[in-house]
């Protein structure tokens, strides 16, 4: 019983973490995140 407990836990977070994953990507919040890496970078080498 507790193995299947487990088991259920580890598919239910699988489940829990597509979701959200998929929110993100409607949510364009990748493209934010690629915006704020490139302004980081390029102020690392100084040129922003």
């Amino acid at each position: 019983m507790k193995r299947k407990g487990i088991l259920a836990a580890r598919y239910g977070l699988l489940a829990l973490a597509a979701v959200c994953i998929l929110l993100g990507l409607l949510g364009q919040e990748h493209m934010g995140v690629l915006q704020k890496a490139v302004k980081i970078c390029l102020e690392c080498i100084g040129i922003g």
